[in-house]
């Protein structure tokens, strides 16, 4: 009952703010937590998707953001970062915004666009850079109205964090192993309100709990999991030391080596009410509680058989869905950890460039389950130079595409995303994995979530965005 009740309210505080159901305004949506509550869905799904628009924006693997009848996009594209503005409806460009970004080298140079997705709050645009870089536009013109670049580093395979806007604040992570930052600038101005140092960013991005009556920050650094007090800044709660992740200073970076050994602390916290459920090695959930003055985690399960890498679970009607290292489909119990059931994930190879249905071969077709007489593995795209975005070297941080891809909750169905540009649509459940439908949306590398808003789907890939239409 106090999750729904925190959950209406935050719903209501972002209505109040200019965010309806329809819209997808930040990092996992409205709430931060991979929730499409305004998707349509079929009573019969189509043997395709409508393509109503497809525009070239440039690389990067930031997730657009759609607020009323506009999408924003932050790419880059001829040495700049750009973010634009494009109608929605039709993809036209309404208004770009551009500076010039040297990108990503080392381990990620193959891929130097952003990895960090904007958010847009109360008029205004938040974008960070993939060198650090933070700027706030106005969003109805492309203003800029202010742009910082204080920390001069990243981690090593550069900024993934997502900004938020809590309380008319910007919470930003910033800097890299020396002098790695949670940053609060106000949303206006972009005046610094407060700053906690401490160990480096990861690619995780930070969300907002409520415990009592304070509102939190939860935020992922290389080696431990912190929760400040949104209004002032201050540690309230900060987990045990865990094994460092994937931090430092910019430059060439780690090596970030293996399928899943090592832990990039790629996967934002997930909130449901007072408890907190981390993925990475292993899952597990704590619940925070007041002793005295302070806040003191307890225990509530510990999963360690199921590890993500690059992709955050969804959770959805009490079951935790995710994707390992090794593409292998999970559900967990939320309440206990146990595992419900598992399959290999479908890898979606190369196909026909417009969104065509792969239909059940059965009656019932569940992932895992092979075509009669057997199908070949379906082509791997090259993953991301580390887990912030494409193009990194085999063994180097790139994860030949094991380990990528997103789920989101979408009502009474889950949409997965894969790298190799298949959209799978399956119904939830702890029994079985019901595939209803298959599409390939792009012929591109997609690394960013889908956005589901109403009959609409839009897709980012490795170079353009794309809107599909359910009719």
């Amino acid at each position: 009952m106090k999750s729904r009740t925190m959950a209406l309210a935050l719903i209501a505080s972002l209505a109040t703010a200019g965010v309806f159901a329809q819209d997808w305004p930040q990092w996992r949506g409205p709430n931060r937590d991979a929730k499409a509550s305004d998707f349509k869905t079929p009573k019969t799904w189509p043997k395709e998707l409508t393509q109503k628009w497809k525009v070239a924006v440039g690389e990067g693997v930031a997730t657009p953001a759609l607020v009323g009848d506009k999408l924003y996009v932050f790419s880059r594209q001829e040495d700049k970062e750009v973010t634009r503005c494009l109608n929605a409806a039709d993809g036209k460009e309404v208004w770009s915004d551009k500076y010039d970004s040297l990108g990503a080298n080392g381990p990620a140079q193959g891929f130097s666009g952003p990895r960090s997705s904007p958010a847009v709050v109360s008029g205004k645009v938040v974008t960070i850079g993939v060198r650090g870089m933070i700027s706030c536009l106005d969003a109805a013109s492309g203003k800029t109205l202010w742009r910082k670049d204080d920390f001069k580093a990243w981690p090593n395979f550069f900024p993934a964090s997502s900004p938020m806007v809590v309380d008319g604040l910007v919470i930003a992570q910033l800097g890299g192993r020396d002098n790695g930052a949670l940053v609060a600038y106000d949303l206006a101005t972009g005046n610094e309100k407060w700053k906690w140092n401490g160990p480096s960013p990861t690619y995780a991005s930070p969300v907002l709990m409520t415990v009592g009556s304070a509102k939190l920050i939860l935020a992922q650094t290389e080696s431990k999991l912190i929760a400040v007090n949104a209004a002032d800044g201050k540690l309230e709660w900060e987990s045990g030391a865990g094994p460092q992740g994937g931090g430092g200073p910019g430059g060439e970076g780690g090596r970030g080596r293996g399928m899943g050994g090592r832990d990039y602390k790629a996967a934002t916290p997930i909130v449901d009410g007072q408890t907190i459920i981390i993925a990475g090695r292993g899952v597990k959930a704590v619940k925070l509680e007041k002793d005295g003055g302070k806040l003191v985690e307890k225990e509530l399960w510990n999963n360690p058989d199921k590890s993500v890498q690059f992709n955050t679970p969804a959770l959805h009607a009490g079951m935790l869905y995710g994707l390992t290292a090794n593409n292998e489909l999970f559900c967990l119990n939320a309440k206990d950890g146990s595992l419900a059931l598992s399959a290999p994930f479908p890898g979606g190879g190369a196909g026909a460039p417009r969104a065509g249905v792969e239909r059940p071969i059965a009656a019932q077709t569940f992932f895992g389950q092979a075509a009669p007489g057997g199908q070949p593995e379906p082509d791997r795209p090259r993953g991301p130079g580390g887990p912030g975005g494409p193009g990194g070297r085999r063994g180097m941080g790139g994860m030949g595409g094991s380990g990528f891809g997103s789920i989101v909750d979408a009502g009474s169905v889950l949409l997965a995303l894969t790298p190799s540009a298949q959209l799978i649509v399956f119904e939830p459940g702890d029994k079985e994995f019901k595939q209803l439908a298959s599409y390939k949306v792009s012929e591109g590398q997609t690394h960013a979530h889908p956005v589901p808003s109403g009959n609409r789907i839009f897709i980012k890939d490795s170079n353009s965005v794309t809107l599909w239409t359910i009719e």
